[in-house]
């Protein structure tokens, strides 16, 4: 999972095998260990609502089941699932869901990107 952090503004990427993950019912984990020896875990999960939760060692986005699912059916797409996270007395956070394009392209059409 590749994730993009900046302001208001999370973008979360994910390929084709993490989607499947997903789907399977699996959480999806993006881990970085910094120089303190601290690990800090982004966590990507499915669930009945959309949600944000911090965790001990991080945080957590849970997005709306039936949502991804109909996501996954139109992929490749270079669209993705926005999701705003209300802040209190702030600016909310806008989330972005998607799934790489090329590597559902090449996934989904037998790696046949770009033939007619």
């Amino acid at each position: 999972m590749k994730v993009q952090l900046q302001e208001q503004s999370l973008r979360l990427r994910i390929d084709e095998a993490e989607l499947s993950r997903l789907l399977d019912g699996l959480p999806v984990d993006n881990q970085t260990r910094w120089p303190d020896g601290k690990t800090e875990r982004q966590q990507l999960v499915l669930g009945t609502t959309s949600g944000w939760r911090r965790e001990d060692d991080g945080w957590r986005v849970t997005l709306d089941d039936a949502e991804v699912r109909a996501f996954a059916q139109r992929l490749p797409s270079r669209d993705g699932l926005s999701l705003i996270l209300p802040v209190p007395g702030d600016e909310a956070l806008q989330v972005l869901f998607d799934v790489d394009v090329r590597d559902s392209v090449r996934h989904r059409r037998g790696g046949k990107e770009g033939r007619a």
